[in-house]
């Protein structure tokens, strides 16, 4: 009987950036459209290309937030929420749009979207964790006080990452599944 062959088991260890040295590309194939988890250092892209200002409408039960197309808009008035989608990262790369209420037409704005504007502004230079406090009736944001690294962003373009988390959820006709569920035709 033969001896077993000696490994050197350091050389057999897979390094750190196992999918860098073998040639791996992650594929973005879903974004989700979220806030922030609360236990999730994040950040927001600074780029102003890298959001949209839009009508969006929201089945919060459901858990589901739809972008609108302009001429369906009218159609849904008093059903759509004004939005800020920004493109944020966790510490662990997974890339999502984070929506934000924007002021309603006369620019008021409850403490719970300015608190939340306020952590995605910070959250553009800095990594931040953004937590709900119903006491205070706002977002606490706290920003990490290690020196992070900078985040790494996709190389697909915004239009691209908008397209991936609505796929599934552009409303761009009164006949749309989400528009006959709110007029009880489903």
């Amino acid at each position: 009987m033969s001896d077993p062959k000696k490994f050197n088991l350091d050389e057999l260890r897979l390094s750190q950036d196992f999918g860098g040295q073998v040639g791996i590309k992650k594929a973005l194939l879903t974004v989700p459209v979220r806030k922030p988890g609360r236990q999730d250092f994040v950040r927001v892209h600074p780029d102003p290309h890298w959001r949209i200002e839009t009508a969006v409408l929201q089945f919060k039960d459901d858990r589901e937030t739809f972008v609108v197309a302009p001429a369906v808009q009218p159609e849904l008035f008093g059903e759509l929420v004004p939005m800020v989608l920004f493109t944020a990262v966790t510490r662990q790369g997974v890339l999502f749009l984070w929506p934000v209420r924007l002021p309603g037409p006369d620019g008021r704005h409850d403490d719970w979207n300015r608190s939340a504007l306020d952590a995605a502004q910070i959250g553009m230079s800095h990594w931040v964790r953004v937590a709900s406090n119903r006491h205070l009736g706002a977002y606490e944001v706290f920003e990490a006080t290690a020196a992070l690294p900078e985040p790494e962003w996709p190389v697909e373009g915004f239009e691209h990452i908008v397209g991936l988390a609505f796929k599934d959820h552009f409303v761009d006709s009164v006949d749309h599944p989400a528009v006959r569920r709110l007029r009880g035709d489903v």
